[in-house]
Order: C-alpha cells, then structure tokens, then sequence
C-alpha cells in the first residue's frame, strides 16, 4: 500500500480496523462478502459501498478482481500448480510497483 508494509499487514490482518479510510474499508467488507458470500448479497449492501463514494464501475472492478482471484486459486489448487514464494512475491510486488502490469517495451 504505497510502499507501507506495516499498513498493507494491518489491512490483511483486519480491513475493518485497519488505519485506512472508511470508503476503503467500505469496499474490502463488500469483496469480503462477495468472496464468502455472493449468493446472499442483497441490493442494500451495494447501496452502502455506493454511499461511501464508490462508483459502479470501480465496484464492478472490484467484484471482477475478487472472482478471477478466486478462479486462479482453484485452478491452481485443481492443477497442481503451487504458490511462490513469500520471496518470489516480494520481487514480484516490487516488479509491479516499479513497472505495472504492461509487458516491456520490445527491445530496440
């Protein structure tokens, strides 16, 4: 979370009392809800996520990040792939920090 470790651990350790602002905590209940949940959401719980000042789009982004997650986490289980490492994450992290999701540039 913008380089604060100790903050990107207290939002994985608790979202709801992690020292993040209310519309951020807002969305993390709303993906929780939807990854644990998402057959008994109901209309008033999206309002909630809505009057925190999210749009829809950003709620539909993500809804759609929490189920591809959820995708790739029972494809892997599924398959046999195996997670990284808490090193390989690292780097990746960094790699991502630094240059996105884009490939490079094509070399010259």
């Amino acid at each position: 979370m913008l380089g604060d470790r100790g903050l990107a651990d207290a939002v994985l350790e608790n979202s709801r009392t992690a020292p993040i602002p209310d519309r951020e905590k807002a969305l993390l209940a709303y993906v929780e809800r939807v990854n644990g949940g998402s057959f008994a959401l109901r209309r008033e719980e999206v309002d909630v996520v809505r009057a925190a000042g999210w749009s829809d789009e950003a709620i539909y982004d993500a809804v759609s990040v929490c189920a591809l997650f959820n995708f790739y986490n029972r494809w892997c289980d599924g398959s046999g792939v195996r997670p990284m490492t808490a090193e390989d994450y690292a780097a990746s992290g960094k790699r991502l920090a630094a240059h996105g999701y884009l490939p490079p540039p094509p070399p010259r």
